[in-house]
């Protein structure tokens, strides 16, 4: 495990973002785990937040041009990765998604740069990978191209088959989804963690019975 991976999930739990006991996922899944990046709330904890993403973006290899945030979580997400970006000095354009398309002044649906080139989409997790399949077909619309989908977190998780909802993405577009962190990251974390021993056996059997 790269030692940025480790640093974003204790980033993560010291702001109680990523949390161990037992909770209820949209599933309806009892989880020992729970992450919730909409908890990165504060001008300090997003913008460490952007330097993780924009660090797992370049760890990549991945080229791209330009990122794109799906309203709504993914509009602070994409400009703090822009953001963390440009420090490292590589300036690159951002653009965001309104749910409705305005009528006056700009217009359209797409605020900021114009869609072009090759475009990655910031968003912090892919559930059922609805929003993810529309900001595709938006970017592709525009005459862009998407190259990859950048997340916080990737649970490795089983959706309604076999598959998880970011192979079940990957699989339809064929476009590569990049996470700052696994399931895999976080079961390591745990093995380091004294602290957190308690959880060990109970997250590698929640891994066994619905892992992808």
């Amino acid at each position: 495990m790269s030692d940025f991976r480790q640093d974003f999930l204790a980033f993560s739990l010291a702001h109680d973002v990523l949390r161990f006991g037992e909770f209820v996922t949209k599933a309806g899944r009892r989880s020992p785990y729970f992450f919730n990046a909409g908890l990165f709330s504060d001008g300090a904890s997003l913008r460490d937040l952007g330097r993780f993403y924009a660090r797992a973006l370049q760890a990549s290899g991945i080229a791209f041009d330009q990122l794109f945030g799906p309203a709504y979580k993914g509009i602070t997400l994409a400009a703090a990765t822009a953001i963390a970006l440009a420090e490292k000095g590589q300036n690159v354009p951002f653009c965001f998604n309104r749910k409705e398309a305005k009528d006056h002044g700009e217009g359209g649906t797409i605020v900021g740069a114009k869609l072009a080139g090759r475009v990655v989409i910031v968003d912090d997790v892919i559930t059922d990978g609805a929003a993810k399949r529309e900001s595709i077909e938006l970017i592709r619309a525009a005459g862009a191209v998407p190259v990859a989908v950048l997340i916080a977190l990737d649970r490795k998780e089983r959706g309604t088959g076999e598959r998880s909802a970011v192979q079940e993405l990957q699989a339809q577009f064929g476009v590569p989804v990049v996470a700052i962190a696994t399931l895999d990251d976080v079961m390591a974390f745990i093995a380091g963690r004294a602290d957190l021993a308690g959880y060990r056996a109970k997250v590698a059997e929640y891994r066994a019975q619905y892992g992808a």
